[in-house]
């Protein structure tokens, strides 16, 4: 399961930027892209499982927001959003590899107490 160790870093990573404001940490809020290969279901079990090995963030919270699949036609350069893993424009109809969203994990906010 990756997500434990996606978990950790997320984690470290906070660690290293609020090295002292980590006990004031209340909630984490992430975005996933479908394609980052991340279910939330999964992560928020792993953070469970996390939180249990570290207790000293049990007042720690984790939000998911799920970002959908798009693409920029290389032809028309229109944006559309991929619908059943169909990597086609909804504009002119030629297929496009260009995805500008759906690839991400990042952490998108921090919430102190």
């Amino acid at each position: 399961m990756h997500e434990i160790s996606l978990v950790r870093n997320i984690f470290r990573t906070l660690e290293e930027e609020f090295p002292n404001d980590m006990q004031r940490v209340r909630g984490i809020y992430l975005k996933a892209g479908l394609l980052s290969n991340v279910q939330p279901i999964l992560m928020q079990n792993a953070f469970q499982a996390v939180l249990e090995d570290q207790p000293k963030y049990n007042k720690t919270s984790l939000h998911v927001e799920v970002l959908s699949i798009l693409i920029q036609c290389d032809l028309c350069g229109q944006t559309s959003k991929v619908e059943q893993y169909r990597f086609v424009c909804s504009h002119c109809g030629r297929p496009s590899r260009n995805v500008i969203q759906g690839e991400e994990l990042l952490i998108s906010k921090v919430e102190f107490e």
